[in-house]
């Protein structure tokens, strides 16, 4: 991690070094906690946050769904990060927005605890690498299950949940890949450790439903890109069979962006590249994102 000079925390600038938290911090030991991934690309009016509004009324709805009780407005959250990108000189960054329990009562009642809010933000490149955003990444189904929707709250972006992204992302990463497919409980697809995911068979576009992931907002910017080019979708089931003779793969987060899939379980997915549809989609998002497209101006709220 590259660090940056400043974090927001509880409403200061802090040094990066000095913005510490202490070891009873209820979250940590029992991992109730919400938090964001933002990015803010350059464009030619200068840093732009991408969906900023959207991504801060789905961190208070993650809040919401856990019963915290966030101690910041979501315009005084939304200025944090404009104050902590201008502080630290960033002209393209993520952002991690992150609210959590401090120290107070031990056991698994946290709503005594003092709720607390940082900002961090540094500069942070692709996140499943340059090579992969360019030719594809090799990919395996889990052995991990996704959440179901009524064992986690999967509406919710909640720290502890993330304990099975990890384990299935360390398990493929051992494995030799880049990264995990999960399966939800009925045995289809879900999405990534941490990307939601498309397929492209025959022309047609699709997805697995929001009923038991998180709903994404690079994903929800995809659906509207590829309606826009009048790519037939449709958000529906997808098994495991199916990816592997699907002719395009592809992952979206706010980290991994738009990313090929070129590979699934040592199958070849259509060329062994990614697929015409995937690149233009590619293409459209990063030129939304930085704002090369005045179409999706609405997308972009500029640092002030």
């Amino acid at each position: 991690m590259e660090k940056a000079k400043y974090i927001w925390f509880n409403g200061e600038l802090i040094p990066w070094d000095e913005a510490n938290v202490h070891i009873l911090t209820h979250t940590l030991h029992y991992g109730l906690g919400v938090f964001e991934g933002i990015r803010c690309y350059n464009t030619p009016k200068g840093p732009a946050v991408f969906r900023h509004q959207e991504h801060i009324e789905r961190l208070f709805n993650s809040a919401h769904i856990v019963k915290i009780k966030v101690p910041f407005t979501r315009e005084e959250i939304r200025r944090a990060a404009f104050e902590t990108i201008k502080v630290n000189h960033l002209k393209e960054c993520y952002i991690r927005p992150i609210i959590f329990y401090g120290v107070g009562a031990m056991g698994l009642n946290p709503l005594n605890n003092p709720v607390e809010v940082a900002i961090i933000c540094w500069s942070w490149g692709a996140y499943l690498g340059e090579e992969g955003l360019k030719k594809g990444i090799r990919c395996r189904i889990s052995s991990f299950t996704r959440h179901h929707v009524n064992i986690a709250m999967t509406k919710a972006k909640v720290c502890g949940n993330y304990v099975n992204s990890q384990l299935a992302k360390m398990e493929a990463l051992e494995d030799g890949y880049d990264e995990a497919l999960m399966l939800d409980v009925d045995g289809t697809v879900a999405e990534g450790s941490g990307e939601n995911l498309f397929v492209v068979r025959r022309g047609v576009i699709k997805t697995p439903p929001v009923t038991g992931v998180l709903e994404g907002i690079t994903r929800n910017s995809v659906l509207e890109l590829a309606e826009d080019r009048n790519y037939p979708i449709k958000e529906e089931k997808i098994s495991r069979d199916e990816l592997y003779i699907s002719d395009e793969v592809f992952l979206c987060g706010t980290a991994a962006e738009v990313t090929p899939v070129r590979e699934v379980d040592r199958r070849t997915i259509g060329k062994g590249e990614p697929g015409p549809i995937t690149r233009d989609l590619q293409g459209a998002f990063f030129k939304a994102a930085r704002g090369e497209d005045p179409r999706y101006e609405k997308w972009l709220d500029y640092v002030e």
